[in-house]
C-alpha cells in the first residue's frame, strides 16, 4: 500500500512514461520580510505544493518601486502592486493585468489617550502620511472630510515619509495622528496606539458597499495566457495557503520570525488584520465599483495618480477560468 500511494504521487510529478512533467516557473519578486513572503512561505511548506504544476522562484526586491522595474523589465513574472497602477501602464500600451491578494489597505491611527476620535478632530493638529501626496488613501480620506463638509488638506499639518519613519514619528509624539500602510498601522495598533478609520472604512463612508482589494497580484497577460493552467493553480494555491495562515495556529507559528515582531501583542493584531485582508468575493460587482473608485481618484488627483485616461482601463482585471 505504501509503495502504491508512493507511485501515485511521483506520477504527479513525472508524466508516467519516463519523461518528467515540465512545471512552469513562476518568477515572484517580493520584498524580503513583507506580508507577501508569508503567503509564499506558508504555500513553499505545503506538501501539496510539490505536486502542483508551477515552481516558484523568488526574487527578493528592495521596496515597491524596485519589484515594478523588476516586472517591466523582465527580471520578474510577478509582483504585487495595485490595479491603478496596471491599468494606468495599460493606457499607455503595455498588457500588464491584475487579480485581486489583498483588500486590507491601511488605517488612521492616534495615540489610546488622544482626544482625537472623529476626522474632523484632525483639525489643526500634525498628521503623518506614508506615501505621499498621491497615497490613495490619504485622497480618499481628504474626500471623506469634503462630505463631512471640511477641507482637511487645509487644516492640518501635513508630515510625509517612508512607513517605518512614519510611526516613529508618532511613537515619539513629533506628530498626532498617522496614516500608514496596514502592516506598519497593525504594529502601532499591537504597542496600543488606536485606529481611527481604515481604508476598507473610508471606502465605505463614501458610499462603496463592496469590497474593493487594494492589493494584487500583476503580471503580463501575454505571459498568463501561455501558462494559463499554472497560473491559475498558484493563485488557488496561493489562497489556501493565506487561510491555513488564518485558521492554523502551527502554519502561523512557522512564520512568525518574517513577522519581524517580538512580542503577541504585534503578533497577533498582525494575523487579525492579515486575515481581515482575504478575498471573499471578487466578480462584476467589485469590478465596477473599482471603476467608480478610480474615477474618484482621478479627480480628487487631478489625473496624476490615474494618468489621463478617463476610465479604468479593460483588461485590467484577470479573470480565472
Amino acid at each position: 500500500m505504501k509503495f502504491n500511494v508512493f507511485f501515485t504521487s511521483l506520477c504527479l510529478l513525472v508524466a508516467c512514461n519516463g519523461f518528467a512533467a515540465e512545471k512552469t516557473v513562476i518568477r515572484i519578486g517580493a520584498q524580503a520580510f513583507g506580508t507577501v513572503d508569508w503567503e509564499l512561505s506558508a504555500l513553499q511548506d505545503d506538501p501539496q505544493t510539490k505536486s502542483a504544476d508551477f515552481q516558484l522562484e523568488l526574487h527578493n526586491v528592495a521596496n515597491a518601486e524596485a519589484g515594478k522595474i523588476a516586472l517591466q523589465s523582465g527580471a520578474v513574472d510577478m509582483i504585487v502592486s495595485d490595479w491603478i497602477w496596471v491599468s494606468r501602464l495599460r493606457a499607455s500600451g503595455a498588457d500588464f493585468t491584475f487579480y485581486p491578494y489583498s483588500d486590507t489597505s491601511g488605517a488612521l491611527l492616534v495615540p489610546e489617550k488622544s482626544a482625537i476620535h472623529l476626522l474632523q478632530d484632525l483639525k489643526g493638529k500634525r498628521l503623518a502620511i506614508a506615501g505621499g501626496e498621491l497615497d490613495k488613501n490619504w485622497l480618499l480620506l481628504q474626500a471623506l472630510a469634503q462630505q463631512e463638509k471640511f477641507d482637511l488638506n487645509g487644516s492640518v499639518e501635513k508630515v510625509f515619509g517612508a512607513p517605518p519613519l512614519i510611526n516613529e514619528q508618532l511613537k515619539q509624539n513629533h506628530v498626532d495622528a498617522a496614516l500608514n500602510y496596514w502592516h506598519f498601522a497593525a504594529r502601532l495598533e499591537g504597542q496600543g496606539y488606536r485606529q481611527i478609520i481604515d481604508g476598507k472604512g473610508i471606502l465605505k463612508a463614501l458610499g462603496f458597499t463592496e469590497n474593493v482589494p487594494a492589493l494584487g497580484y500583476v503580471f503580463n497577460k501575454k505571459w498568463a495566457d501561455s501558462h494559463k493552467q499554472a497560473v491559475n493553480s498558484f493563485f488557488k494555491a496561493s489562497q489556501q495557503a493565506k487561510n491555513r495562515l488564518c485558521t492554523s495556529d502551527s502554519v502561523w507559528q512557522k512564520i512568525i520570525p518574517l513577522t519581524k515582531a517580538d512580542d503577541l501583542s504585534t503578533q497577533t493584531k498582525l494575523r487579525q488584520r492579515y486575515c481581515e485582508g482575504r478575498i471573499e468575493q471578487w466578480g462584476d460587482k467589485e469590478q465596477q465599483a473599482a471603476g467608480r473608485i478610480y474615477t474618484l481618484l482621478r479627480t480628487l488627483s487631478n489625473n496624476q495618480l490615474t494618468g489621463p485616461s478617463e476610465t479604468l482601463q479593460p483588461g485590467t482585471f484577470w479573470s480565472i477560468e
